[in-house]
């Protein structure tokens, strides 16, 4: 799906090293301020092979589902669902590698176009985000597009997590289609 010079699309077996550079090369002010526990990094090789096990799985067998953000014909970030239930619910995670791209507005347009790979891929009635409370730019995204603030708790969100205060978030399928009808 493109939209000008944005495009985003499912995740091929040549974005595995982009991700993994993300997540091990980024500065570790970068991650923490994610709630990420350094700590809890894997290693490129068990991070490529976790990715690389997800390709070959089919939607309702994934325990990952993974969309690329492209600028310019660039991979620029990533968008990813986990805790998939299929057909009911999934936890969605938004990464934009690039720090020269943040807080520009990109991230909201490309979330826009992931939303409907979700929604359809995955039949979700119910779309939620847990971002770390004290990290703002996810949070005002997630309000920007549409999403439902529900509460703010205690919690390891995330398996590279600390445990930490987040803002969880929902999207049901119906808010959804009646924010993208045009």
């Amino acid at each position: 799906m493109s939209n000008g010079n944005l495009f985003v699309r499912e995740l091929q077996k040549t974005d595995i090293e982009h991700i993994t550079n993300y997540w091990l090369g980024s500065p570790d002010g970068h991650l923490v301020g994610m709630g990420v526990d350094l700590s809890k990094l894997p290693t490129k090789e068990d991070m490529t092979a976790m990715l690389l096990s997800q390709l070959e799985k089919s939607n309702p067998e994934k325990q990952s589902y993974c969309i690329i953000w492209e600028v310019d014909g660039k991979s620029v970030g990533h968008c990813n669902i986990n805790q998939i239930k299929f057909g009911e619910q999934a936890y969605m995670h938004l990464h934009l590698w690039k720090p020269n791209l943040r807080q520009k507005g990109d991230g909201l347009k490309l979330l826009k176009m992931t939303l409907p790979f979700f929604f359809k891929n995955y039949k979700l009635k119910n779309l939620f985000c847990e971002p770390y409370a004290l990290n703002p730019a996810p949070n005002k995204t997630l309000e920007k597009i549409g999403f439902n603030f529900v509460k703010k708790h205690t919690t390891i969100p995330g398996s590279l997590n600390f445990e930490q205060e987040v803002n969880l978030w929902v999207l049901s399928a119906q808010d959804f289609l009646l924010n993208n009808q045009v």
